[in-house]
Order: C-alpha cells, then structure tokens, then sequence
C-alpha cells in the first residue's frame, strides 16, 4: 500500500505542476491577446487619420489654392484660349452594294 500511496503522490504532484504551468501560460497568452488588441485598435486609429489626411489632400479647393500659389497658375479664360481650326475629317461612304430595292 506504501508504493500506491508514494505513486499516487508523485502523480499529485505532476498534475499540480502541470495546472500551474497551464494557468501561467494562459495568463501570458491573455496579456498578449490584450497588446495585440491594444495595437490593433491604435493602427485602426492611425489608418482612419490617415484617411481624413488623403480626403484632405485630394480636396479640388487645396489643389486649385496649391496650383496658383506655388505653380503660379491661372484660370484659363476665353480671351487667353487660342482655338485651333483644322480641315474636318470625314469618312469616306461606304461602297454602294449591287442590286435592286
């Protein structure tokens, strides 16, 4: 009965060791679930600014304000447009088929 008892206890204490290595290994596992949320909500944050920042940028008013500013350009008005007039293309007729309507 002595060996029993002995085994026994041997195999209570595995199973203890083995409950604890369990247990810290699933706190380590939530602390990191939690940093990889945590992370995971700041670059959804980051990329949503990022957003607003290109909807910013592409806005037609800051282009136009961009263009005559630092390109120093204007307004096309019709006094300063040159048309062009050239002859006029016209496809040749399509050859008549033979034959009675």
């Amino acid at each position: 009965m002595g060996r029993v008892s002995i085994l026994f206890a041997v195999l209570l204490m595995v199973s203890a060791i083995s409950l604890v290595t369990a247990r810290f290994q699933s706190r380590q596992l939530f602390v990191l679930t939690d940093r990889l949320e945590n992370k995971a909500r700041e670059l959804d944050t980051d990329w949503r600014r990022l957003q607003l920042e290109r909807a910013e940028l592409a806005r037609n008013a800051r282009i136009d304000g961009a263009a005559r500013e630092e390109l120093e350009m204007d307004a096309a008005t019709p006094g300063r447009t040159i048309y062009i007039k050239g002859k006029s293309t016209q496809m040749p007729s399509a050859p008549k088929t033979g034959g009675t309507p």
